[in-house]
């Protein structure tokens, strides 16, 4: 019988990879550093599934007011092939200063550049559900079975 916490680490890592694989068919892979952040942290009785700050944005777009850091659009652009674009007519820092400023007055609608579900089609509340439902099945048979060896051995000794 596998521990709770070896459950929790298969369904979490499967999870971890179905992100990925799911980052990937969507096309959304630039630098790779967001599949590259994603980190699992297993304990006894708990999982979390980490990544970027910006994972959010990936699902839902940016809000304005805020005004994303220039740096990651800077990567952004280079992994996009831009940089060779502008060549000439503009610094990759600026662009990505421009870029940024717009991102933090508008905001940056996800569902007008083909919304992605990233992460709500991999994690949905039938999966999380079935996650629970595995590691109470497996908690519900090690107190069985702990009840019948404390039983048996409390009949073999009258």
């Amino acid at each position: 019988m596998m521990s709770s916490t070896n459950i929790l680490g298969f369904h979490f890592e499967t999870l971890k990879e179905d992100l990925i694989k799911k980052y990937d068919e969507l096309g959304m892979r630039a630098t790779g550093n967001w599949a590259d952040t994603l980190k699992l942290e297993i304990n006894t009785y708990s999982a979390e599934l980490k990544g970027a700050v910006y994972s959010e944005a990936l699902e839902n777009g940016y809000k304005p007011g805020k005004q994303p850091p220039s740096e990651a659009i800077e990567q952004w652009i280079i992994a996009k092939g831009i940089s060779a674009q502008i060549e000439g007519d503009i610094s990759i820092s600026s662009l990505a200063y421009l870029i940024a400023r717009k991102i933090g007055r508008e905001g940056w609608d996800r569902a007008n550049h083909g919304g992605t579900e990233l992460i709500s089609s991999v994690i949905t509340p039938q999966r999380i559900q079935y996650i629970i439902d595995d590691v109470s099945d497996n908690e519900v048979a090690m107190i069985i079975s702990n009840l019948t060896n404390l039983l048996n051995s409390f009949y073999d000794s009258i």
